[in-house]
């Protein structure tokens, strides 16, 4: 029995930025079309510039249809969104153009995972500011997927190698953090980080929490979120027999969760999660001017359809150079591939 490979739905991102260029340089990889069957979302233009910055010799084949895609390698299926003015659009400057641009190929690709004519979805990077210009008040892929799918409890996790992270809360002020900070929510992401890791393989993933307060509260010296909120959210996973440890000090438990300690980590805000995996996953170059790595993926959880991400943003400083690295992208395709397997067995 052969089996139907996964059809991927890739976004191009924001065409300002570098995801055209990624998503080009992505598909120009043989082994992308061994794993699964790609099709780009976006503005067939914008997709275009994009191979010719990346100087791969991709052809384009426009479809209106996910029917009419063929996923021959070498030839890249273009669901086809013509946006009206993108060729004024220049790189590296925030514009209501390109968040538009940006914004539907999001809400297309979110439809057809829902109609399931797509298993999995994939998104290049956006510009939050240019989705706001365009009036699409959202802050942001998160929180998109999660109004067009329905979705009221959803988590998102960042993987580079063997560190994992999901996080209790994302994009909000850090001085609303601590409020948000409830032991419903943080129970919440440690069921989600353990189904995760048993849909990749991890049979008993073993869970580490972050305080967070320094030292994790230090016996309530420096804050209570800790006795009052992570704890409990803690001690009710274990007596559901989940591995849950914590709260652990943040300036330890990455460090041992990178070093195999943890099979996963729960942040409690959006720079306690980021900062170590970037740290691991992206190494800059100085002397020849680039990012040797862009490591890492960004996935949403608890939502009834497969997101996966590049975790990086538009890279307006580089954008159309010719020098963004596709590592993310390729492994946001490779996780999005596994995840969708998971959902279907």
């Amino acid at each position: 029995m052969v089996l139907k490979k996964t059809i991927v739905g890739i976004t191009m991102g924001d065409p300002a930025g570098i995801g055209p260029e990624i998503v080009a340089k992505t598909l120009a990889e043989k082994k992308i079309y061994d794993l699964c069957n790609p099709v780009v979302l976006g503005d067939i233009n914008a997709v275009k510039k994009g191979i010719v910055i990346s100087k791969t010799s991709l052809r384009l084949r426009s479809i209106a249809d996910i029917s009419e895609a063929k996923y021959q390698f070498g030839v890249m299926d273009v669901f086809t969104q013509n946006i009206e003015g993108i060729e004024k659009i220049e790189y590296g400057k925030i514009s209501a153009t390109a968040g538009a641009a940006a914004f539907k190929a999001i809400k297309k690709v979110i439809e057809l995972a829902m109609e399931k004519k797509v298993d999995a979805t994939v998104t290049g990077p956006i510009n939050k500011a240019a989705l706001n210009e365009a009036s699409y008040h959202f802050s942001g892929h998160t929180e998109i997927y999660a109004q067009f799918t329905n979705t009221k409890n959803y988590a998102m996790l960042l993987i580079h190698g063997n560190l994992r992270v999901i996080h209790v809360t994302t994009h909000v002020p850090l001085r609303q953090v601590a409020d948000l900070i409830k032991k419903e929510k943080i129970f919440r992401a440690i069921e989600l980080a353990d189904d995760v890791c048993k849909k990749i393989g991890i049979e008993k993933p073993r869970i580490g929490v972050a305080g967070l307060n320094p030292h994790a509260g230090d016996s309530g010296l420096f804050g209570d979120e800790e006795e009052k909120e992570i704890i409990p959210a803690v001690n009710e996973a274990m007596k559901k027999g989940i591995l849950a440890y914590g709260p652990i000090p943040a300036d330890t438990l990455f460090s041992k969760a990178h070093g195999g300690w943890y099979d996963i980590c729960v942040a409690m805000y959006h720079d306690q999660g980021h900062i170590p995996l970037k740290l691991a996953g992206f190494i800059w170059n100085e002397k020849m001017q680039r990012w040797d790595s862009v490591s890492g993926v960004n996935i949403t959880l608890g939502l009834p359809i497969v997101r996966t991400s590049v975790d990086h943003g538009t890279a307006f400083d580089i954008a159309g150079k010719g020098l963004a690295n596709p590592d993310s992208l390729i492994q946001a395709i490779e996780f999005a591939v596994k995840l969708a397997s998971a959902q279907k067995s």
